[in-house]
């Protein structure tokens, strides 16, 4: 089974994929450990991303794409992988069907999962983080027992740079400008689904559950 994720950042789209990764016994994959693991093994790509890396510039597609495509040759993936934040872009995605048919795979699943901006703007800049030990409490769905204190250690809570509604704003607007236009791309492709993402962790997930199988 063959999967990626799509939804805008604080959709909650990790967390099912690693629901989805945990039931069906397959790697749950994003970009940000493929890089991480291709340098610090310092493998030939692993090298080449890292220059673009520490030049400040974003690393090509085409070098993407041969890590997510070498990462999914991997053994542990015979039976699968879910995709999480990969691809974000029409040349990603165009680039890796291409990727995909030369190995003569291809996806089975794109799974959108779908949640209002104004929701996502409460849910992230609800969030708190202890300055000491980075524990994540949020005003609403999970406070602490005393108002901006940790619950640990006792440590002031704080609202993160990338928190703040602003930001948050600004995020949701790249997200909307590159990543939202690869929904009409799935669906053409015919593997597209979405889920509510409003609701609880376990609704969206046995929605999910449903639609995939056993």
């Amino acid at each position: 089974m063959k999967i990626i994720m799509l939804g805008a950042p604080g959709a909650g789209k990790g967390t099912q994929a690693k629901l989805i990764a945990k039931k069906y016994a397959i790697p749950h994959i994003s970009t940000g450990d493929i890089f991480r693991e291709n340098i610090k093994n310092g493998t030939d790509l692993g090298k080449l991303a890292k220059g673009y890396m520490d030049r400040g510039e974003l690393v090509p597609d085409e070098v993407v794409v041969k890590l997510v495509v070498d990462r999914i040759k991997a053994d542990d993936c015979a039976d699968g992988f879910i995709l999480d934040g990969f691809p974000r872009t029409i040349p990603q995605a165009e680039s890796l069907t291409e990727a995909l048919a030369r190995e003569k795979m291809v996806l089975d699943y794109a799974i959108d999962v779908e949640v209002p901006d104004e929701v996502i703007i409460k849910r992230i800049s609800g969030r708190r983080a202890c300055t000491q030990c980075a524990a994540i409490y949020h005003v609403d769905f999970q406070p602490p027992k005393r108002e901006g204190i940790c619950d640990t250690d006792g440590s002031e809570l704080v609202l993160r740079n990338d928190d703040k509604p602003e930001t948050v704003l600004k995020r949701l607007n790249v997200y909307h400008a590159q990543t939202q236009p690869l929904i009409d791309y799935y669906k053409k492709e015919e593997i597209l689904f979405a889920v509510d993402g409003t609701r609880s962790t376990d609704d969206v997930f046995s929605e999910i559950e449903e639609h995939l199988g056993d």
